[in-house]
């Protein structure tokens, strides 16, 4: 990359690591284009990163612990048990992960992107067109632009993504993501808290606490299920789900099932959560034949996008970032840097979807009777699901140390 003018389409997580990349492998100009208008810090969503895959990315210069997190230990497995407040605790296991808001993670690796980058708000991408030295970036308001490479960080809707692979698209999974986030809930302890899963018929939810603004804390949750056949929801294209009589009719249906599921309380939160920190996800799936082609090269959820039961969406971004990296700083022109990158990261990439498959199928499409399961049932389910986050490639990431 050493002198060359690169263009990173998508100013996300995923976008800001891959202009530290270029930025690092001496890259003459980086501009970024993002289309959302403002910044991104508003974002209140949670993301889980795993303490072993946060120690990595720390060594290689990724994130460090300025941004606001909270420490995870345990993850409980819980059902509705008649009455009881709290309902019936069916397991726990460990779960070494730190909790984060989007915005203050997306921050922290907005800060470290150098002002000698051209970072563009309000950018709209809508084409790429490679050329013999390099790629023409097509802009909404007419304009156009000449790089020598360009990075798709720009997510499962990725512009780049649909030059290098024409007709191929997310598929959608069959069921949906009901995410929220509840303001003002306690502080976690000294030791940290526990993350909870709550198990219904045909799916559960995540919840767990993660930073929120001037030292608060928030209640991120998110609720997978299918939804019922009488809602006719054509979700082969990738979308999402705004307010409207869709997503409002759905979005009662799933209050509905928690009112009747969820122990007392965990459904006096979620039913508690106000509706304009509340939205739909439709839940997709893709792996790509490359991550790279020519010079266009993709990160991110542009690449490759898997469900979020792996528990490692966004360490997948940062690693791919690092491999960008790695590839820039070692490969001597653009074919060497795109044939080292996608040896890195194709393969990881199929394995991280296939994990998530595996998991959104024994977790909701194939979810099991909760209600009966005890502690050596739910251990037992689980080793038979994953590979176990302290393997190369399982829950919670994959390890970039090869050793």
């Amino acid at each position: 990359m050493r002198g060359g003018a690169v263009a990173i389409v998508g100013g996300s997580i995923a976008g800001c690591a891959a202009a530290l990349a270029a930025h690092r492998c001496s890259a003459g100009a980086i501009a970024v284009f993002e289309r959302a208008g403002k910044e991104l810090r508003d974002r209140g969503v949670g993301i889980g990163v795993h303490e072993a895959r946060f120690a990595e990315l720390e060594a290689a210069g990724y994130v460090d612990s300025a941004a606001p997190w909270v420490r995870l230990t345990r993850r409980v497995w819980t059902v509705r048990d008649g009455a009881a407040e709290r309902g019936r605790d069916i397991g726990s296991q460990p779960f070494p992960f730190r909790g984060y808001n989007w915005g203050s993670l997306w921050t922290e690796l907005r800060r470290r992107v150098p002002d000698t980058v051209d970072y563009r708000t309000d950018a709209t991408v809508t084409g790429v067109e490679p050329d013999a030295d390099g790629v023409t970036v097509q802009l909404a308001d007419g304009g156009s632009e000449h790089f020598d490479a360009v990075i798709g960080a720009d997510g499962y809707r990725s512009v780049v993504r649909t030059s290098m692979f024409p007709g191929l698209a997310p598929a959608y999974a069959g069921y949906v993501g009901w995410r929220g986030t509840l303001d003002d809930v306690p502080a976690p302890g000294p030791d940290g808290d526990d993350a909870h899963v709550v198990g219904f018929p045909g799916g559960h939810c995540m919840l767990y606490v993660i930073p929120g603004p001037g030292g608060s804390h928030r209640l991120n949750w998110v609720l997978y299920a299918t939804p019922p056949p009488e809602f006719e929801l054509d979700l082969r294209t990738p979308t999402s789900l705004p307010p409207g009589r869709v997503a409002s009719a759905l979005t009662q249906y799933l209050r509905s099932l928690v009112a009747e599921h969820f122990p007392p309380y965990w459904a006096d939160r979620i039913l508690g959560t106000p509706p304009e920190s509340t939205f739909l996800q439709p839940i997709y799936d893709l792996e790509v034949p490359r991550y790279a082609a020519g010079r266009l090269l993709l990160v991110g959820d542009a690449a490759t996008v898997a469900r979020p039961h792996t528990g490692g969406g966004t360490v997948k971004a940062l690693q791919d970032a690092t491999a960008l990296e790695n590839a820039g700083a070692s490969g001597s022109d653009w074919t060497e840097i795109a044939a080292a990158y996608d040896a890195d990261r194709t393969a990881v990439g199929t394995q991280v979807v296939a994990l998530g498959r595996r998991l959104g199928r024994a977790q909701v499409e194939k979810a099991p009777d909760w209600a009966a399961m005890h502690e050596a049932d739910l251990q037992a389910w689980w080793a038979e699901q994953n590979q176990g986050s302290d393997q190369r490639s399982g829950f919670g990431g994959h390890a970039m140390n090869r050793s």
